[in-house]
């Protein structure tokens, strides 16, 4: 099951995507609290606007260098713990948003990621009942001031810009990963392809380790990593993430307003 959240008109809700007639079944509340139950209301999809699918209420949890070859190319080894790092919910936009270029960087990269989506209060999971906590999948892409990280030492400042995770367009309760696909492109120009079976740490030990450190709350989000293939962006591009069974998220990018 494919939800949205959208606008349409002044209005700001919820809907399921009913991808045979490419309309959104509009929802009385938000589903992750309220369940399923539709209004009765049918909004074609090329009328609405699609909005990042959730608002973290508290936070984005990160996975630094989980695939090993992009561990590779950033000059060292995977981790053998999750490598955790936050992102504050004020980086969210969603489809369509602009990424905009901070002044205080000179070199911003995109990184194209699986993100999971946190049903419940979660702390402490055990690997073998993370899925009970999952309340469904997202794109997302870990945008990052990359000379601001080599500089900083640390990472808040490189990855906590405003704009710098865009999500969506949609969640999906239901994801294959033993046999999903990610890739980033560029204008079209292909940059990063990987298989969502390559991370290093599985979603269920991310989160099992995350959930050790923090307790998780629903509409938190957990970023799994990023394939190799990593570099820059700059003003005029379009970037695309697409998830195989998730579709495509694409933000433009513009630098900004001086």
């Amino acid at each position: 099951m494919k939800i949205a959240r959208f606008s349409h008109g002044e209005t700001i809700a919820f809907g399921i995507l009913d991808e045979e007639e490419d309309e959104l079944v509009v929802l009385k509340a938000d589903p992750m609290f309220a369940g399923y139950e539709p209004t009765g209301e049918r909004v074609p999809l090329g009328e609405a606007k699609l909005l990042a699918p959730v608002i973290p209420r508290s936070k984005v949890v990160a996975v630094g260098k989980n695939y090993r070859e992009h561990a590779e190319e950033m000059g060292g080894e995977a981790p053998t713990e999750p490598l955790l790092f936050l992102k504050p919910n004020t980086s969210v936009i969603g489809p369509g948003d602009a990424i905009v270029l901070p002044p205080q960087s000179e070199q911003v990269e995109h990184e194209g990621e699986v993100a999971v989506v946190i049903g419940r209060i979660a702390r402490n999971v055990a690997e073998a009942d993370a899925e009970g906590v999952i309340f469904g999948y997202t794109i997302a892409n870990d945008v990052t001031a990359r000379d601001l990280q080599r500089r900083d030492g640390q990472w808040a400042r490189a990855k906590g810009f405003d704009t710098f995770c865009p999500l969506g367009p949609v969640i999906d309760t239901e994801l294959d990963l033993a046999s999903g696909t990610i890739e980033v492109s560029v204008d079209g120009e292909r940059r990063q392809h990987g298989r969502l079976a390559d991370m290093v740490h599985s979603i269920p030990a991310i989160i099992a380790y995350a959930s050790s450190v923090f307790t998780l709350l629903p509409g938190d989000v957990i970023l799994t990593g990023t394939p190799a293939g990593v570099g820059p962006i700059v003003d005029g591009d379009t970037v695309d993430v697409t998830v195989s069974g998730l579709g495509t998220l694409s933000n433009p990018v513009r630098a900004a307003a001086r």
